[in-house]
């Protein structure tokens, strides 16, 4: 089996960050042949101009129409209206919620109806809970929990309360909100389907046979399991909690007696009740409850008493109850969701496109061009996927041996080693055929070969629903790719570059630095939390979180690469790194951070963060860092931009991490005296 490629793209790439449609191309050192050298401009350009790996014309059935950019435009501009993103929706059914619980007045914890285990009240929070999250993954879904959750409000006299309190009239407001979205997100998937139908023609093919034997929801499945197992644990251990009470409270003594005080220790409320001429002590979770000189009744057994209007405490229980079945919920839905989607796939012929295809190096999603957008400057819709295959050539592959499975073997660990050392090339453009009908939310598979290498067509099953490549608020959207998709000319580059006059330096900016002086109030502000107690558990997460802390904000402070005749001097945290140019064999800029590849002969140079390339852009302004790669990345491409002479050590630049690290600790320790 192919394994996917996830690893990070270690191609040559000083522009902004790599868009999940556009890969760029590797300048690395090749075994001997007639490929031109990356390291020139003729040979950079080659790989950018490859043409898209051909699918053989036996796997395209007669009829197949091309997925043409006029049709994919019409496709694209059905997508749902900025104002119905689930975002918004989210945002309002969370803040109304919040605002409800937060106004509403809650029932007092009485003797007659003391406060225990609410499991109504825990499965209509369960809804509230997933509600959002269906917004977002499940809208069909979403709408039943809607409905639901206005049952409950309406049982709860939140319709009464909405004609007098602001607080009681958000949520039904934001539901309504949300449902309007929902329908018009729905009804615009209707029509990209009818689109997309439109533009496949009548001509309709069975789906390729490994994709019959693909099966989705299993780990799903499984791990809901697993989940609800926990949350059926976490109901029975409460439920053991009531019953122990309610044993011991059977042979008690009741007393009625009159709080004598309130007061604190630590974090917990204690009330002070005089019953039977003694004083009594129970920690309440609602002292507003229990006011003083009231009367309240307690249960005394010897040694041991309860308040009857508070008997005990499984809120620790009911949170795990909760969070197991929220969780388990969701991924049950999921895999229900995802089952029946398969299912409906396999049900018959589909429509068939033929498209362009190519895989982002970063995360394995795969993007979908228009069959005749040969640039990849516009795409139309992405989803992850994994291979499909039949299930006798597994059986055929296991049963096999021999000297073609070693020789098979050892390319899938060259590959798997080429990927774990960033040396593995960006995926190609490929010719694919779609099957199904796209539209948002839609399950669909294709048939391409993986490379020009290797002339077997595999198929592919989407994995996740589909997404329209549309401008939104989470994802670039069209525009953005059309401007960033091709790199940067060499020559560009180099007449932007300002006049050599020695030594190359690119070093931490303004916006680099912010990032830094905002983590360095992270991690003061995280010490004296952890330390303000004395010493605790909480210790345990300070030599987790601060080397992180401690590494990200040195590097945002002081990051530095110096260019000399001889390579780079990396500054990041901890230590300088020389780079001679001969061992250097990428550059990239990637997820904020400056990546410098060396071959599998040494470790990578990653400088992380180097500033917000999403915020400045947003301001207008070009990323710093992404300058950087690009000019770090046409020294490596045109020797004679380098510099002729040799870096001082004055000039190579020193790593800060170790002080701020005795700096933390002197913080830390002024926090324990001070406090």
């Amino acid at each position: 089996m192919t394994s996917r490629r996830t690893a990070s793209d270690p191609a040559v790439s000083g522009g902004p960050p790599l868009s999940p449609a556009v890969p760029v191309p590797v300048p690395e050192r090749r075994t001997p042949g007639p490929a031109p050298s990356p390291h020139t401009a003729a040979g950079h350009n080659a790989l950018v101009n490859r043409p898209p790996v051909p699918l053989p014309a036996e796997h395209i059935p007669p009829g197949t129409a091309d997925w043409r950019t006029p049709d994919a435009g019409r496709w694209l501009a059905a997508v749902p209206a900025r104002w119905a993103h689930p975002l918004w929706a989210v945002l309002a059914l969370v803040v109304t919620m919040v605002w409800y619980m937060d106004g509403a007045p809650l029932t007092p914890c009485t003797s007659a109806d003391p406060c225990g285990t609410d499991w109504s009240g825990l499965g209509m929070m369960a809804v509230l809970v997933l509600t959002p999250y269906w917004v977002w993954r499940q809208p069909r879904l979403a709408l039943a929990g809607l409905a639901v959750a206005l049952v409950g409000f309406a049982e709860d006299g939140g319709f009464t309360e909405s004609f007098g309190e602001p607080y009681a009239l958000g949520y039904p407001v934001a539901a309504a909100f949300t449902t309007a979205g929902i329908v018009h997100r729905l009804a615009l998937a209707g029509r990209q389907r009818t689109l997309a139908l439109e533009a496949a023609g009548p001509v309709a093919q069975p789906l390729p046979a490994a994709a019959l034997t693909f099966r989705r929801g299993r780990f799903s499945f499984a791990l809901a399991a697993l989940l609800l197992a926990v949350a059926g644990f976490g109901s029975w251990q409460a439920q053991q909690v009531a019953d122990a009470y309610e044993e011991r409270a059977a042979s008690a003594t009741q007393l009625s007696g009159r709080v004598a005080a309130l007061e604190q220790d630590g974090d917990a409320d204690i009330l002070e009740v005089e019953a039977d001429e003694r004083t009594h002590r129970f920690e309440t979770a609602v002292p507003e409850d229990f006011p003083v000189d009231s009367q309240v009744d307690i249960v005394v057994d010897g040694d041991w008493a309860a308040l009857v209007a508070e008997p005990y405490d499984a809120f620790g229980w009911e949170l795990l109850v909760l969070a197991g079945s929220v969780a388990a919920l969701a991924l049950f839905a999921n895999g229900v969701d995802g089952r029946t989607r398969s299912v409906r796939l396999r049900r018959g012929p589909l429509p068939v496109l033929k498209v362009l295809v190519r895989e982002d190096h970063e995360d394995g999603r795969t993007w979908v061009f228009a069959a005749d957008d040969t640039e990849t400057l516009r795409p139309i819709l992405h989803f992850h996927s994994l291979h499909a295959y039949e299930e006798e050539d597994e059986h055929e592959g296991a049963a096999g041996g021999g000297e073609g499975d070693d020789e098979a073997e050892a390319v899938d660990l060259t590959k798997v080693r080429a990927i774990l050392t960033g040396d593995d090339p960006p995926p190609p453009l490929r010719e694919a055929l779609l099957y199904g009908a796209p539209y948002a939310g839609a399950e669909v598979a294709l048939a391409a070969r993986l490379d020009a290498d290797e002339a077997e067509v595999v198929v592919e099953c989407s994995v996740t629903a589909v997404k329209p490549a549309a401008p939104g608020l989470m994802t670039r959207g069209p525009k953005h790719r059309e401007r960033n998709s091709e790199l940067r000319p060499v020559e560009e580059i180099a007449a932007s570059m300002p006049p050599a006059t020695g030594l190359r330096v690119w070093k931490a900016h303004g916006f680099s630095r912010a990032v830094g002086l905002g983590l360095l109030l992270v991690q003061g502000g995280g010490i004296w939390a952890m330390v303000d107690d004395g010493p605790s558990w909480h210790w345990l997460w300070l030599p987790l979180a601060l080397p992180w802390l401690v590494s990200a904000v040195s590097t945002a402070l002081t990051w530095r690469i110096t260019a000399d005749r001889d390579g780079l001097w990396a500054t990041g945290a901890w230590r300088v790194r020389q780079l001679p140019w001969d061992a250097i064999t990428a550059v990239r800029h990637s997820e904020d951070g400056i990546r410098v590849g060396t071959g599998k002969d040494h470790p990578d140079v990653e400088l992380s963060p180097t500033g917000w390339a999403w915020l400045e852009r947003r301001l207008g302004r070009e990323p710093y860092a992404v300058r950087a790669a690009e000019e770090v990345r046409a020294l490596l491409l045109r020797p004679e931009l380098r510099p002729t002479e040799e870096a001082p050590t004055a000039r190579q630049g020193m790593p800060v991490g170790p002080p701020l690290v005795a700096v933390s600790l002197l913080w830390g320790a002024a926090v324990l005296l001070l406090l």
